[in-house]
């Protein structure tokens, strides 16, 4: 992974079979249906955005990117989710990707 944070790095480092199996976990579900990678990553960082995860919401935003999302596309979808999980959260998670430049 580029642009992994150092604490993951630690992790993978530290623990490498658990690390690779939730990165096998996550292919695997990714590839059992029809939704394409960009739009898997879109949801993930949506229910990142829901719990308030912030190290959750630069992965997937990341990942979204990588995945071919544009940022309006990760925005958009963040601003969405405003009448489900509120404007603090909402604002927070846009925060959160406007971080990661």
């Amino acid at each position: 992974m580029s642009k992994a944070p150092k604490h993951f790095r630690n992790l993978r480092e530290r623990f490498p079979t658990y690390i690779d199996t939730l990165d096998q976990l996550g292919e695997t579900v990714r590839t059992l249906g029809p939704l394409d990678d960009v739009t898997c990553q879109l949801m993930q960082l949506a229910a990142a955005a829901a719990a308030r995860s912030e190290g959750a919401v630069h992965s997937h935003a990341r990942r979204a990117l990588e995945a071919g999302a544009t940022r309006e596309e990760l925005e958009h979808g963040l601003l969405c989710l405003t009448s489900t999980i509120g404007f603090p959260a909402v604002s927070a998670a846009l925060s959160w990707i406007d971080d990661r430049g």
